[in-house]
């Protein structure tokens, strides 16, 4: 072998040693203000005035419009809510009382394992919650535009699954009372949820807010019927760069079971606190 063949062999066995260190390495983080939109028509007393019906629809604006930070790698990824200090005077009120029970937790996905796991606190207790990654069979329609510098195509997809919400609350009493005359209850269809997704190939991870990913690049906005999930910052490779684990801690269930804990709490919290205001009101 020449020494001219040598040095190339070299300087190629380099180059691709210093590609793949990089393609391990590589790491990133997104930022994501989600916002979702509440119907009002179902939240209040029937007697509640204009002015208590706007307090409480600026409540929850506040309580829905979050900032969340998606730390990725190529396989991996944790979504949790950004860390704020609270405004004075943000807190207080029955229904930010009965929903400060929940606490947003940290999701970690794994699209080389097809795992996902959420951890959340509710009421003081730490929960898992373990099951496979859904997937969505997504449809690239080859519309473009630009987020932020990058250039993003459109995806869509139909999601049929939906994640335990305030729509429980309304839901369970009366299926309840349905119950109790013996009126049938009758089951609730499998959602169809259209989501509309723009990703840039700019960032080649199998990545995104949330539960989505399963596309050839960063996903930086998500729409479906009443949320909006856009990102406004990318950093990729940072100085210090986070350690990116699966989480451990809580009592591991799976949604199903989580969403029946959920729902049976905040029940229990509402009529805790419609007692509560009726002796009050009676006194």
């Amino acid at each position: 072998m020449t020494s001219i063949s040598l040095q190339r062999l070299c300087l190629f066995v380099f180059l691709f040693s210093t590609i793949f260190s990089n393609s391990q390495e590589f790491q990133g983080k997104a930022f994501y203000m989600s916002k979702t939109s509440v119907d009002m028509s179902n939240f209040g007393r029937p007697n509640m005035t204009e002015e208590q019906r706007k307090r409480m629809e600026d409540r929850l604006k506040t309580m829905f419009q979050k900032t969340f930070v998606l730390t990725f790698n190529r396989t991996e990824s944790v979504y949790k809510l950004e860390e704020k200090l609270e405004a004075p005077g943000q807190r207080g009120g029955r229904f930010t009382a009965i929903m400060g029970g929940a606490v947003d937790g940290v999701k970690y996905k794994n699209v080389k394992d097809k795992a996902l796991l959420n951890e959340l606190e509710l009421f003081g207790k730490l929960f898992l919650v373990k099951e496979d990654l859904p997937k969505l069979e997504w449809k690239i329609t080859g519309e473009t535009k630009q987020i932020g510098g990058y250039t993003c195509n459109k995806a869509t997809a139909i999601k049929t699954w939906k994640d335990f919400d305030l729509t429980a609350l309304r839901r369970q009493p009366a299926r309840e009372e349905n119950e109790e005359n013996n009126e049938t209850v009758e089951e609730e269809e499998q959602p169809k949820i259209e989501v509309t997704a723009w990703y840039t190939m700019q960032i080649p991870v199998n990545q995104g807010p949330g539960d989505y990913w399963g596309l050839p690049g960063l996903i930086l906005e998500v729409n479906t019927d009443d949320t909006t999930i856009l990102c406004s910052k990318i950093i990729l490779n940072p100085e210090d760069k986070a350690t990116i684990k699966r989480p451990t801690k809580g009592k591991v269930v799976s949604k199903e079971e989580y969403v029946e804990i959920a729902t049976q709490k905040f029940q229990e919290m509402r009529e805790n606190f419609r007692r509560g205001g009726q002796r009050g009101g009676r006194g």
